[in-house]
């Protein structure tokens, strides 16, 4: 029993971390201790080891950690791909070297040796697409094709030109400072991918992000059904209750199985609980950019949105008090009126709860429009119009 404590302990500290990482510094999580734990694994961590090695190592330490600091985080690098790949393949070849004797089994046929490694070639597939497509770079060639395709909505998008491309900066589109080119509809720079998520991959994106979910789905699935065959196949349940006479019922019988399983099958339970957590992981990541896609705004956009709904929120109120301070004072000039009562005034709504900012996005065209510009980018259905115009 200790080792299941010690392995549910483990899982639960493994989910926390990860999800504080990843997700930390979503707007659900303000406020909270994942928020904390995020600042401090992606920014407090590493500013007390800087400390650190400036205390140890002097100005030299400082400048050698600053360089490598540049080189991971402010330039294009493959160590996020090259660890992807490793730990895609740890994982399927640890499946593959514990499990893949077992199949076929009894409750799983052998073609799953097959389908496994198709699954996990379809997802490097779909890796190396997003990795290495254009995300939708803009230059001085095809700018006139993105200002067509996206107009500015004067909001959160006006027309300016992009400081170190120097060319016209079409609407949605970012100047990725790691990548140093201008990106439409630019979504986010991925790590992973060593590339940036634009128009032209958010496709290759999502496809990604959902089979990789279904991967670890698949292999929780049939792991848990290879154990489950094990547990057919050795009789380990009529061995229980015959010879040891444990009560045939589930309360009775599961503390002894679950045990037995850690004992034999503790490499597959561990890859089930590995798969399980990325699973969980992947399907918000998943809900969050699908969400973004169906309402036609990247995550670049939802940050300006929020910036600019906060400062319309602030200037709403502003406004909104200084009327309210005029009418008092306008008041206290007339006549005294009869004092109103005091559960009227209680009752009575503020006026800055009658406040509301309402987000204007041009963008979004419905849910089947949104859906459609994600799968086939205009950029691309435009251009090819105009080749097609020109032939005709």
């Amino acid at each position: 029993m200790e080792v299941q404590w010690l392995l549910a302990c483990h899982g639960l500290v493994t989910l926390l971390v990860l999800v504080s990482f990843l997700c930390g510094n979503w707007p659900i999580f303000q406020g909270t201790f994942i928020q904390r734990i995020h600042f401090f694994l992606t920014f407090g961590a590493y500013d007390y080891f800087r400390r650190f090695i400036h205390f140890v190592c002097g100005s030299r330490g400082s400048n050698a950690v600053n360089s490598v600091e540049y080189y991971f985080c402010d330039r294009p690098n493959p160590i996020l791909q090259i660890m992807y790949l490793g730990i895609i393949g740890a994982t399927y070849y640890l499946i593959a070297t514990s499990s893949f004797s077992y199949i076929p089994g009894y409750y799983l046929s052998g073609q799953h040796r097959f389908m496994s490694f198709l699954a996990v070639g379809v997802g490097i597939l779909l890796f190396l697409l997003t990795s290495f497509s254009d995300p939708g770079t803009v230059t001085s060639a095809n700018v006139p094709q993105y200002l067509s395709a996206y107009p500015y909505d004067n909001i959160i998008f006006s027309e300016k030109e992009c400081s170190t491309c120097r060319i016209s900066k079409p609407a949605r589109s970012k100047h990725c400072s790691i990548c140093n080119r201008c990106v439409a509809r630019f979504d986010h720079h991925c790590g992973w991918m060593n590339n940036c998520i634009g128009e032209r991959n958010t496709r290759y994106f999502m496809a990604f992000i959902l089979w990789h979910f279904l991967i670890c789905i698949y292999g929780v699935v049939a792991l848990a059904l290879i154990l489950a065959g094990r547990l057919k196949e050795l009789k380990v349940i009529y061995i229980l209750t015959e010879y040891y006479g444990i009560e045939n019922s589930f309360r009775a019988l599961a503390p002894q199985v679950v045990q037995w399983l850690l004992g034999a099958y503790n490499t597959q339970i561990l890859i089930m609980m590995f798969l399980a957590l990325v699973s969980l992981l992947l399907a918000g990541f998943f809900t969050y950019h699908a969400k973004l896609c169906l309402t036609n705004t990247t995550t670049n956009e939802s940050f300006k949105w929020q910036e600019h709904l906060s400062w319309q929120r602030k200037v709403s109120e502003a406004k909104a008090s200084a009327e309210a301070l005029k009418a008092s004072l306008d008041e206290l000039g007339q006549e005294r009126k009869p004092q109103e009562s005091k559960w009227k005034s209680f009752f009575r709504r503020s006026r800055l709860e009658e406040l509301e900012v309402v987000k204007n996005n041009v963008y979004d065209r419905g849910f089947l429009n949104n859906i459609h510009e994600v799968i086939f980018p205009l950029s691309t259905r435009r251009s090819f119009w105009a080749n097609k115009s020109k032939s005709g």
